[in-house]
């Protein structure tokens, strides 16, 4: 099956909403994940990615203008060992519990559903990366309403225990724009990853619609060392609240 490319997908979508990419860099060197978010209301906007325990956390660029915190101030990216939490909402918190006390990353989503967000019901994406003595694996979950339906929640589970160098996934809450926005459907996009972490995080920030792209956060996993390295791009300035 044909990759698609990663920057042809973001820059014809003008509203994927958030969007998790994972998989293994084109030297087969590295884990590479990367997380962005999007908004069209004001309040969506106010947000930067800020490094924080070995992940991240989004804060209001603009405290003064926080109008509801809940829903977008979170911590995307946390780690446990050998093991990243990447997620669009506070359900990072759910796995990383989880994990603590030796459960799945599938048993700690089946406690969650989608946003609270009506019309919407937004997805909630998520994905786990274990990197460990030269491997790597990693899974990806998304839950999501019933054709928009409020009683009915429908959770995917999708599991790559030997990624391909130069390949990953894609998965983003939205299909596209709309009113209520249409959720994302069917399986992870398979996506090339090519070139450095400064390449690929150039191209996926240059790819986003320019209106509504908000931040992104990179991160390469060195396989052999376990060593991170990270890019956090921010579209808002924060300022002292």
């Amino acid at each position: 099956m044909d990759h698609l490319s990663l920057a042809a997908e973001l820059a014809i979508n003008a509203y994927p909403g958030r969007g998790i990419v994972i998989g293994r860099s084109e030297d087969g060197k590295s884990a590479v994940i990367a997380y962005f978010i999007m908004g069209r209301s004001a309040n969506s906007r106010n947000r930067v990615f800020t490094a924080r325990d070995g992940g991240i956390i989004t804060e209001a660029a603009d405290p003064a203008k926080l109008e509801d915190p809940s829903l977008i101030i979170y911590a995307p990216v946390r780690v446990l060992g050998h093991k990243t939490i990447v997620t669009n909402g506070d359900q990072t918190d759910t796995v990383y519990d989880a994990l603590k006390k030796g459960k799945s990353f599938a048993k700690a989503l089946r406690k969650r559903t989608f946003e609270p967000d009506s019309p919407n019901f937004t997805p909630r994406i998520s994905g786990l990366v274990k990197v460990k003595e030269g491997e790597m694996s990693y899974k990806l979950s998304i839950l999501k309403s019933d054709g928009g339906n409020e009683a009915s929640v429908e959770r995917f589970f999708f599991e790559y225990p030997q990624p391909v160098a130069g390949e990953g996934r894609f998965i983003h809450t939205y299909r596209c724009d709309g009113n209520p926005i249409p959720s994302f459907s069917g399986e992870p996009e398979r996506v090339r990853i090519a070139g450095s972490i400064d390449t690929f995080t150039n191209m996926v920030w240059n790819s986003l619609n320019e209106a509504n792209k908000v931040s992104l956060f990179v991160r390469f996993i060195d396989l052999k060392t376990g060593e991170a390295e990270d890019r956090i791009v921010n579209k808002y300035q924060k300022t002292e609240g």
